[in-house]
């Protein structure tokens, strides 16, 4: 005890914090000290109340958005296109003729088109196939067999394209990719199954805005979205364009990208309220995006619910998908797997709650113009598809970080220096004073 005062004396006389030394000055009356004290105790404590404020915009105002206009500079990527067959009744008859003969139940056809394009529900196929006694003929379980079954290929649903009037092979552009509506192609996705050849479909001053075309041979829904997102269940009206037979589509485009500060990456991922798409965690598609977050939450929430997932979840093991009693019990908890709600609303609605950070790059994507035109003299049930920017982009968001590391340690510095005088030096000393001093001293006493 007596070595630790006669340590705690030394290091107040000695130390660099402005006004310790003088509560051990023995020329100094109490008085003195006790205004030195209340000194000292508001300068720690107006230095801890900045420091406090300086911890919380690092933690809650990390990043900063900021709109830039210098659209010269700029090269637009096109958005990426996901073509997803939404109906085929044609090649449904078919199949059906080949697994049930020419003479069988028509509804057995219903059942088929709601397994092949299962959308979360399937009325047909519960009512018909499900309970204690299921229909003849009805199929049990692999429903993902019968769906990919059913789909239509790459080649038979797509032909004739060409980016900026320039012709491309469309299969060797347009990859498989499995989402939770079953196979889709999809052109400048990096979210696609199959590894091949990319097609450059950027657009800058020098090319102008790009326009890609392309004909379709079944009804499908197109999707246009950033090149990490991927279609679902939920995915907003405004990124699908409908596509039916006999019928010429036109749309047009605008774009707003997302640029990130080169510091953005050592911000944490909680702070930042974002995520890259290599920053993935998730098992059903292989890069990050706020759509395949969802989807992931969905499978989660089927698996708890229902101890299994829809068969045409991506990336699933066949053990892990539904089979007919599976189908039923999706059935049942349609409302909790269809609707994504806030956390705040589930006192009120059915829905899904997903914790889903946006992606970093996600883009804008806005229709300014949309037109429809009958096909007439056509013999084939065929569509015309036109999808273009409306202008080079004249704008877009910059994610910038105000408060990074560097900003935090040099905000604590200028705080304590300027309310105590204290370095890290200053902080060294007190391991000096009460380890290493005392017991120099000793020896030299003992000596």
């Amino acid at each position: 005890m007596k070595i630790f005062k006669h340590a705690l004396k030394e290091f107040l006389a000695n130390s660099t914090v402005h006004g310790v030394r003088f509560l051990v000055d023995d020329s100094n009356s109490i008085f003195e000290k006790i205004f030195w004290v209340v000194c000292i105790v508001m300068s720690w404590y107006g230095s801890g109340l900045l420091i406090m404020t300086s911890l919380v915009a690092f933690e809650n105002n990390a990043i900063s958005f900021v709109v830039e206009t210098s659209y010269r500079d700029w090269e637009t990527n096109f958005p990426a296109i996901v073509v997803c067959e939404s109906k085929n009744m044609d090649h449904i008859q078919e199949i059906a003729e080949q697994l049930w003969g020419a003479d069988h139940d028509f509804t057995l056809e219903e059942v088929l088109s709601e397994i092949a394009f299962f959308k979360g529900e399937s009325y047909h196929a519960v009512h018909e196939c499900g309970g204690p006694q299921p229909a003849e003929n009805c199929f049990q379980s692999n429903f993902s067999y019968y769906s990919k079954l059913v789909r239509s290929t790459c080649a038979n649903a797509i032909e004739d394209c060409s980016w900026n009037d320039n012709k491309f092979e469309c299969c060797k552009y347009f990859h498989i990719m499995e989402t939770e509506l079953g196979l889709c192609y999809a052109l400048n996705s990096i979210q696609a199954n199959s590894v091949g050849p990319k097609l450059d479909m950027t657009s800058s001053i020098h090319t102008g805005p790009g326009w890609l075309k392309l004909q379709l041979n079944t009804e499908a829904n197109i999707f246009i979205l950033g090149e990490e997102d991927v279609p679902t269940l939920v995915t907003p009206k405004t990124e699908i364009l409908n596509v039916g037979p006999y019928v010429s589509y036109k749309r047009l485009i605008d774009i707003k990208n997302i640029e990130n500060d080169e510091g953005t990456r050592e911000v944490r991922v909680d702070q930042r309220r974002c995520r890259f798409s290599d920053e993935n965690y998730l098992d059903v598609h292989k890069y990050y995006s706020y759509s395949a977050c969802t989807v992931q939450c969905r499978k989660d929430k089927q698996i708890s619910l229902c101890n299994c997932a829809g068969h045409l979840t991506p990336n699933t093991p066949d053990h892990m998908y539904c089979n007919m009693t599976g189908l039923e019990c999706l059935n049942q908890n349609y409302e909790d797997l269809s609707v994504i709600i806030a956390e705040w609303s589930h006192h009120n609605r059915k829905g899904l709650i997903c914790d889903c950070y946006p992606s970093c790059t996600e883009v804008d994507i806005s229709v300014i113009y949309d037109n429809r035109e009958n096909l007439y003299g056509h013999e084939k049930p065929i569509s015309f598809v036109e999808i273009g920017l409306v202008d080079l982009p004249t704008e877009r968001y910059k994610r910038n970080v105000v408060r990074g590391k560097l900003d935090l340690v040099v905000s604590i510095g200028g705080t304590t220096g300027l309310f105590v005088g204290a370095s890290v030096l200053s902080f060294v000393e007190i391991l000096y004073y009460f380890t290493i001093r005392p017991y120099t001293t000793l020896a030299k006493q003992e000596k």
